[in-house]
């Protein structure tokens, strides 16, 4: 799970830097899911696995506190990157004399009305571009803190779950915004692939996780998804001008598959690569030991201190690559990047692993001999 997550922080760090080639070779350009799909059904998987021993062993209340305080915590990184991601993009546009960066990343409100932009950012109805991840993700964990009961009876939370995800998507449904907007990822439809994370994580005292077995022709259902999800992938992203001409029924379909909802082609697709990656790596396979497996571990160990830092060295990889991309740049800022994500992993690795350990108690000072007045 660690390796698959993150694999997927450090896409969303190459696929948010625009004009770096490692973007051609990431998922997004071959499947119809990308790394938000596995980033969130991972933190669903995550959930449902630390949060269900809390819920089974101390009971709702104290699982759902620790829910919320990790809600909170996400709450308080959000705003501190919506801080550090606006003043970055501020800056750099006011010295480069580059307006359009505000207006490409959703940051002209700042200008226009800085005190009801921040407000607004506050409460969540203000969601600048690249700093929509983490809003989604606080929403689906409060979620969570509610339903945590209904991981007991993973089939009817999960029912529960897809009747939502199907009332959002018929009747768009969503969250309130500011600007009449709707949120880029929409929390009511988006919960169901968390919850479906939430359903495999659970760990029941005593009895089964619920696990789909491994069936040959499932498997080759799984990879004919995928297959016709690189071909629509293809013809919506690199030749939509074709698809148009060639394809008039089919054109229609292709662009209503869209992301802020959750299409069930994404879904599908995200489904299908986590059974085949599920029942295709075993727990013994030697790569799992090897240092790229271990680096990618600890990535996605340290998921939101890299997530954050990520969305921060986007930028200023943009800023480089605009300045030059061609080979030397494009090496450069993707070592940099991947080493300043690396190093930050290892200092806040080591830093969680220091507050843990036990303190040694202070030896106790020396009680003076009888007669001695030093």
């Amino acid at each position: 799970m660690d390796i698959v997550r993150g694999f997927a922080l450090w896409a969303i760090f190459v696929n948010h830097t625009p004009g770096n080639w490692l973007g051609y070779v990431t998922p997004r350009n071959y499947t119809l899911a990308d790394a938000t799909e596995a980033f969130v059904l991972l933190a669903g998987y995550a959930a449902g696995l630390a949060y269900g021993l809390v819920l089974d062993r101390q009971g709702w209340f104290f699982a759902a506190s620790r829910v919320m305080g990790r809600v909170f915590t996400l709450y308080v990184a959000h705003i501190f990157l919506l801080v550090l991601f606006t003043a970055q993009v501020g800056l750099s546009a006011e010295r480069l004399d580059a307006a359009a960066y505000l207006d490409e990343l959703h940051l002209d409100p700042f200008a226009a009305e800085p005190y009801r932009a921040l407000l607004e950012a506050l409460l969540l109805r203000y969601q600048p571009s690249f700093l929509n991840i983490l809003p989604l993700y606080i929403v689906v964990l409060a979620m969570f803190a509610l339903a945590m009961p209904l991981v007991r009876r993973p089939w009817l939370m999960l029912g529960l779950s897809a009747a939502l995800w199907a009332c959002a998507r018929v009747f768009d449904l969503s969250l309130p915004s500011w600007r009449g907007e709707d949120w880029f990822f929409n929390p009511l439809a988006w919960q169901l692939l968390f919850f479906i994370g939430c359903a495999l994580g659970y760990r029941p005292p005593g009895g089964a996780p619920l696990s789909v077995p491994w069936r040959p022709w499932a498997g080759a259902l799984c990879w004919v998804l995928l297959a016709a999800g690189a071909a629509m992938t293809v013809l919506i992203y690199f030749t939509w001008d074709f698809a148009e001409a060639r394809l008039p029924a089919f054109a229609p379909y292709l662009a209503a598959i869209d992301k802020a909802s959750l299409h069930p082609a994404r879904l599908l697709t995200m489904l299908a690569l986590t059974y085949l990656i599920a029942h295709g790596v075993t727990r013994d396979a030697p790569w799992l030991r090897r240092r790229p497996a271990l680096v990618l571990a600890l990535l996605g160990q340290q998921a939101l201190p890299v997530f954050c830092a990520g969305i921060a060295l986007s930028f200023a990889g943009r800023l480089a690559l605009e300045a030059d991309d061609r080979w030397a740049m494009q090496v450069m800022v993707n070592l940099a990047g991947a080493a300043l994500l690396v190093g930050l992993a290892v200092v806040t690795a080591w830093y969680g692993a220091e507050k843990r350990s036990p303190r040694r108690a202070t030896p106790p000072l020396p009680t003076p001999a009888a007669g001695d007045t030093r």
